[in-house]
């Protein structure tokens, strides 16, 4: 373990990390049990790049997020990008600049500057039509119009080994958020994409990840990859892809994770990260791109005339979300919001929450307390990197006074609002909804109730966002895909945009949205839906139970009989293979289990629907019973 950390730390360009490497290495060659543990965490294994790409702790190590690890991954993901457009590999020679990131450990390391942030709101430009996606128009702006070309300075400085980036080379697109080394991984990224001559266009300064998302189709990129890690703990990040082109602008799916992941480890076993050519020769966008989402996303939900007076709280959790969302309620006509202050700009130590995500209990109470002092009629958060949308609003039965509503609530709400205006199209055909299999089923009955086809997908975005003529997808974890047109990923900005017109449309006949709410209850029937989890010590506990549930089915839930069980192991009709249980009962309720694809926990999914709200919540609170008892049973 000592040689791999002494190996790390020769080529490790970030002297922060070898700081603390080079404590521990000698913490462990005196002894120190602790030390050596430590350094085992660290080089025992390796971040596994997969379908959410790469995340974790930061830190030194291959187990950890590091300028190591990201170099890796962006020399692997620019050699699947090269290969997918039919060019030849990259050269492994050492350019010049990669001479001076592998000096010798001893010595410090050449710091690469971080791009220049700019957290002041930019000044609001004219609203602007809503923009054709790029390329559809003959006249539409092409990337060169788009982006800020590297000086021939640093053109000039580049060592021979450096390809030339032609006119048509493949583009990639990196965005980053307001994280702890974001901007410092995204400038890595975009010198060894152009290394690797990929026009290389790094967005121009900390934005939310569906801006990102948007970019990579609004420049007809090949690949995106936005430095996040969403609504993790403050001492993660994380490096997330997507691709362009057939996937338009979704992220990656097999088989295109293990093929990048393929290119990875054989960049990583050639040892050195000095050797993978860099260049200066990438591009920073102009803001004419996140000009053009904003265009986009007011251009959802433009504000009825039942806005005017609104009074609502925002937070935007410390992250990103609110100098896009100030500018696109300006262009949509929306009243500016009660802001949650000491949570509004970006800070990626999170002070004033434990855990980053609206989820979590706590991490509301600011925009409650504000709320409360406002008289406010809605509570709209946003997580840090702004692809997730919580809503609250008030409640006497709940804990001071207000209720975050659930994501099946809210996608149910969207879903409505997104199936009534295709069928004010007068042309359903083609058409769908979709949701992961975990999230409300209600949402196939809205799609049935419209006439709109409807697909229930694996759990995650890069399988939502690619169901067939969807119009509106989204899954129970706050994540809703509203604007497929120019975003196939799940925004949580354009979701409160869809929001508020829902709100002010109502406003605008003296309702609010829990009578929204009640009113979907009425059309629909009242559904509910729970969670039961264990947390596990052995991950093999949770195998064990999953293996017992497949060798003896259960007979009953709760004392109502199983009809049938779904194993999607192998695949289950138009669902790819995954280590999922779908149980369905004689009275229509239903039970999903899977293990977590991010934590030691077996997770219990439970639906019901009830003829009022009081039935469907005593349904689901004996489902929620009987669910534990079951994993009870089964060694849960």
């Amino acid at each position: 373990m000592l040689q791999r950390a002494q190996a790390w730390l020769a080529q490790d360009p970030d002297g922060e990390t070898r700081t603390e490497l080079r404590a521990l290495i000698e913490a462990a060659e005196a002894g120190d049990g602790a030390a050596e543990a430590e350094l085992a965490d660290r080089f025992s294994t390796r971040l596994a790049f997969g379908t959410a790409g790469l995340r974790g702790a930061l830190g030194a190590g291959t187990n950890r997020m590091n300028r190591v690890l990201v170099a890796q991954a962006a020399a692997g993901l620019a050699a699947y990008v090269r290969e997918q457009a039919g060019l030849e590999p990259v050269g492994a020679a050492a350019t010049d600049t990669g001479q001076e990131l592998a000096e010798d450990a001893a010595d410090e390391p050449t710091e690469i500057a971080a791009p220049t942030r700019s957290d002041e709101p930019a000044e609001a430009d004219e609203q602007a039509e809503t923009p054709v996606p790029a390329g559809d128009e003959p006249d539409a702006p092409t990337a060169p119009e788009l982006t800020e070309a590297p000086s021939e300075d640093a053109l000039a400085a580049e060592g021979p080994e450096v390809p030339g980036i032609l006119d048509d080379a493949p583009i990639v697109v990196i965005g980053y958020d307001g994280r702890r080394n974001s901007d410092v991984f995204a400038r890595d990224s975009a010198e060894i994409f152009a290394g690797a001559g990929l026009r290389a266009i790094l967005l121009p300064r900390l934005l939310p990840t569906p801006v990102l998302a948007f970019a990579v189709r609004h420049f007809g990129a090949a690949a995106g990859v936005m430095v996040t890690a969403s609504h993790n703990p403050p001492d993660d990040n994380g490096y997330k892809v997507y691709l362009g082109g057939a996937d338009e602008g979704s992220q990656i799916v097999p088989p295109a994770d293990g093929d990048i992941a393929a290119h990875i480890d054989r960049v990583a076993a050639e040892g050195d990260i000095g050797t993978i050519p860099r260049s200066l020769g990438f591009e920073t966008a102009t803001d004419d791109v996140v000009d053009a989402y904003i265009s986009a996303t007011a251009a959802v939900a433009p504000a009825p005339e039942g806005a005017a007076g609104l009074t609502w709280v925002y937070t935007a959790m410390h992250g990103v979300g609110w100098q896009t969302l100030s500018r696109i309620l300006e262009a949509a006509g929306y009243p500016e919001p009660v802001p949650v202050t000491a949570q509004l700009d970006p800070d990626g130590t999170f002070p004033t929450v434990a855990f980053p995500n609206p989820e979590e209990p706590g991490a509301m109470d600011l925009s409650f307390e504000a709320a409360r002092e406002a008289g406010a009629e809605l509570v709209i958060a946003n997580d840090p990197d702004a692809d997730r949308l919580a809503v609250a609003i008030p409640d006497e039965a709940a804990e001071g006074g207000w209720r975050r509503l659930t994501g099946n609530e809210i996608g149910l709400l969207l879903g409505w609002r997104a199936a009534r205006l295709v069928a004010e199209t007068g042309d359903t055909s083609g058409a769908s909804l979709a949701c992961s299999l975990v999230s409300s089923p209600g949402l196939q009955t809205v799609a049935e109730h419209y006439g709109l086809a409807f697909h229930a997908t694996l759990t995650g975005f890069k399988w939502i966002s690619r169901a067939p003529g969807i119009a509106f997808g989204f899954e129970e974890a706050l994540g809703y895909l509203v604007n497929p047109g120019t975003v196939r990923d799940k925004d949580g900005i354009s979701a409160a945009v869809a929001i508020l017109g829902m709100v002010s449309e109502a406003r605008g006949r003296g309702a609010t949205l829990a009578d929204l709410l009640a009113e979907f209850d009425e059309l629909f029937g009242a559904f509910a839906s729970d969670q039961v989890s264990i947390r596990v010590d052995d991950v093999s506990q949770i195998s064990g139970v999953m293996a017992a549930l497949r060798d003896r089915h259960p007979e009953s839930v709760a004392g109502v009989a199983v009809d049938r069980i779904d194993d999607l192991k192998d695949g289950f009709e138009d669902l790819p293979p995954g280590d999922v249980l779908r149980l369905w009962l004689a009275d229509g309720s239903r039970v999903i289990v899977r293990p977590s694809g991010t934590e030691p926990k077996l997770k219990l999914y439970l639906d019901v629907r009830g003829d009022s709200r009081d039935d469907a919540a005593a349904r689901i609170a004996a489902l929620a019973d009987g669910a534990r008892a079951l994993l009870a049973e089964y060694g849960g």
